[in-house]
């Protein structure tokens, strides 16, 4: 496995290397130190950046490309970045703090798959379709053409650095666009070894564009950039609210992926050996960092305290450690900040009279008294008023709420401002498909967690989100419809205008 030293890591501008004297440090959360810098890039490195990628639009060495053309140079890049993914995965890890099972099998390893997805979509997808033949109001045939944006921006968050930064990248490639990426500062190194790989490829210089910087100042200034046609952000829904703010100034698009509260309804005909694993999973997987954990367990109130203990029992055997270690199961949260908002949460809750059955604090231990530390968390007597309840805590602390039937349960699954992700947990299917009907939620998973499936839309109702990602859909929301209609009629008198103008017989 590579190791990552103290190095420093340039942005990638017009197919160049690009720094700043400020240096941003990137901390490996697992135990504080600093494992590379990156340049503290401004608004002006945006404007460079979108410069480039408008420079190569116009051009055509990208856009111009057939679709099969850019499949090709997308699956070569793939195959590159997969004798690579050592480096991307420590790369990655040393960043966000992912046990290596996680970076190896979620991170880097959906990840390029994915963006391979997104090269068979270029392919198969319906850049052009004709329309009937129309009569009225007069005879005309029309056809539909999808044509790239131009300039895309991709704002990602730490968690899945590369990832959810290529469910941006790799539609939009595949769709003809350029695309200027500003990555969360903690974590951009995977996405700047990433860019290099493309480049190295056959991806024209000035289409994959990476600014580095802190996101009140780059990442804004992307979002209000007058020559980006589009902004896919994934992140917090207070930052989205922002993205959209700063967007609507050029009523540019905008794809927003963004938080959630996700629910995890156990059903009393469940196979509970099956559903305590599955809603520990669904919360602590990557310490309960991600927008679709499963962060409230939904428990008939006759299960309630048998079902506890038996999550409070098996959560003991989860391991924290060292994230290289392919024993370790649960790693840091991101940062020292994000480390006290958490414990700060766990500490309210209490005050508003929930139970701490399991954690609640930093673990004990010589190991962890460096980096960002969190045990797995759980609080049962709260109920679905609390603020443990509603806002996006983002780490392994799971809630466990009692109900006391069906009707109950999915009130209390949709008595949220979220609706992004959500798990039914039963031994009748067709029950668990009714209810399933009946969730507010983007995906709604049966008898499992975390499925991410490249091949249908991902997205979120109500806060969590604008728009889908993902699915054979995936190129709409970085393409333009246009409608090119040829007038099939003779003669100036069979014309609408003709008509108008008093031409008709």
């Amino acid at each position: 496995m590579t190791t990552v030293e103290t190095t420093h890591h340039q942005m990638r501008i017009g197919g160049r290397d690009v720094d700043t004297a400020g240096k941003i440090s990137i901390i490996d959360p697992s135990d504080g130190s600093v494992v590379a810098t990156v340049p503290d890039g401004d608004a002006s490195h945006v404007d460079d950046a979108v410069a480039a990628a408008k420079a190569a639009y116009e051009s055509g060495v990208w856009s111009a490309k057939t679709p099969h053309e850019r499949a090709a140079i997308m699956r070569a890049i793939v195959g590159a970045a997969r004798e690579a993914a050592d480096e991307l995965i420590e790369l990655e890890q040393a960043a966000n703090g992912a046990t290596i099972r996680q970076a190896t099998g979620f991170h880097i390893g959906y990840a390029l798959a994915h963006f391979e997805y997104f090269a068979g979509l270029a392919e198969t997808y319906e850049w052009e379709r004709a329309a009937p033949v129309s009569d009225f109001p007069a005879l005309s045939q029309s056809v539909v053409h999808r044509e790239p944006i131009g300039v895309v921006g991709a704002i990602s968050p730490f968690n899945f650095p590369l990832l959810l930064t290529l469910w941006k990248v790799g539609p939009a490639l595949a769709a003809g666009n350029s695309v200027v990426v500003k990555p969360d500062e903690r974590t951009p190194l995977s996405m700047l070894a990433f860019a290099r790989i493309a480049e190295r490829n056959g991806l024209p210089p000035g289409v994959l564009n990476v600014v580095t910087g802190p996101g009140r100042v780059a990442g804004a200034r992307l979002a209000e950039h007058p020559h980006v046609g589009k902004i896919g952000f994934t992140g917090s829904t207070s930052v989205g609210r922002e993205i959209m703010r700063l967007a609507s100034g050029t009523v540019k698009q905008v794809t927003l992926e963004l938080g959630g509260k996700g629910p995890s309804i156990v059903l009393d005909d469940a196979d509970l050996d099956m559903a305590v694993d599955g809603v520990l999973f669904g919360c602590f997987v990557y310490s309960g960092q991600i927008c679709v954990s499963g962060t409230r367990a939904l428990v008939p109130r006759r299960l309630h305290d048998e079902f506890v203990r038996r999550l409070v029992e098996r959560a003991k055997t989860i391991v924290l450690g060292n994230t290289r270690d392919f024993d370790t199961d649960m790693g840091p949260v991101i940062d020292g900040k994000q480390q006290a908002r958490i414990l700060d949460h766990i500490r309210r809750a209490e005050v508003d009279g929930a139970t701490v059955e399991l954690g609640g604090s930093r673990p004990g231990g010589e190991q962890f008294e460096r980096g960002f530390w969190v045990s797995p968390t759980i609080l049962s007597g709260v109920t679905n008023d609390m603020p443990i309840a509603r806002e996006e805590v983002f780490g392994p602390v799971l809630v466990v709420i009692a109900y006391d039937d069906d009707d109950e349960a999915v009130a209390i699954a949709n008595d949220s401002d979220y609706g992004l992700a959500a798990s039914i947990w039963s031994t009748d299917n067709g029950r668990a498909l009714a209810i399933a009907d009946r969730i507010q939620s983007g995906s709604v998973w049966i008898n499992d967690a975390h499925q991410i499936n490249c091949q249908v839309p991902f997205g979120g109702y109500k806060q969590s989100g604008i728009g889908r990602e993902l699915g054979p859909d995936a190129l709409d929301g970085y393409t333009e419809a246009k409608t090119v209609q040829v007038d099939l009629s003779t003669g100036l008198k069979a014309k609408p205008f003709g008509i108008l103008l008093g031409h008709a017989e």
